[in-house]
């Protein structure tokens, strides 16, 4: 039985997170991003001035195929911003298959990868343009933008891993939180994360 080739793709990427020959993608507004940060009265006036759909970040992929060993590959663009002391977030997630991993290297800006283990570890990963992290398998992973410009980055993963989000959300939030701390920035414990369940 001869198997079914898959096309292979053709991507030009820029350091924009601009991706010509992407299969998919999305954008989160600041509606969407209700109940993310700690600071329910800085992320209000956030809303207030800028609107339910203001864009935070956007999302370009490459699918060629959803079987076993396949990969999606893609960019993420997150905004720069800030609600009271906390920076600029994606949603964050575990996969699905939380056995899966992602790498991610970033194309330009400046951010941090926070990365969580539904046991207690975290590890906070600065990158800038050049710089990757290898994300393993369990770890809840979200990008936080520390800059002024839009935090690139290009990531690849399993085709078949898919995403987890509640696990955040049901936790009140990772455990740890990214802030300012004058020009850079701190890790602190969030006081309203309650503990990660599957």
């Amino acid at each position: 039985m001869n198997a079914v080739i898959t096309e292979p793709g053709n991507l030009t990427l820029g350091t924009d997170g601009s991706m010509l020959g992407r299969t998919a993608g999305y954008e989160k507004f600041l509606g969407d991003m209700t109940g993310v940060y700690c600071d329910s009265g800085a992320f209000a006036e956030q809303l207030d001035q800028h609107g339910a759909d203001h864009l935070v970040y956007s999302v370009a992929e490459h699918r060629a195929d959803d079987g076993p060993g396949a990969l999606i590959v893609g960019t993420s663009t997150l905004l720069p911003g800030a609600y009271g002391d906390e920076f600029a977030v994606t949603r964050g997630h575990l996969h699905a298959k939380a056995d899966r991993a992602e790498l991610y290297h970033c194309l330009s800006g400046h951010g941090v990868m926070l990365l969580e283990t539904v046991d207690g570890e975290s590890r906070a990963v600065e990158l800038v343009a050049g710089q990757a992290v290898h994300v393993p398998g369990h770890w809840v992973h979200r990008s936080i933008n520390v800059g002024a410009e839009p935090f690139v980055t290009l990531f690849c993963y399993s085709a078949d891993a898919g995403q987890n989000y509640d696990l955040i959300s049901r936790a009140g939030g990772m455990a740890t939180m990214v802030v300012r701390d004058g020009d850079g920035w701190k890790a602190l414990p969030n006081p309203d994360h309650t503990g990660y369940s599957l």
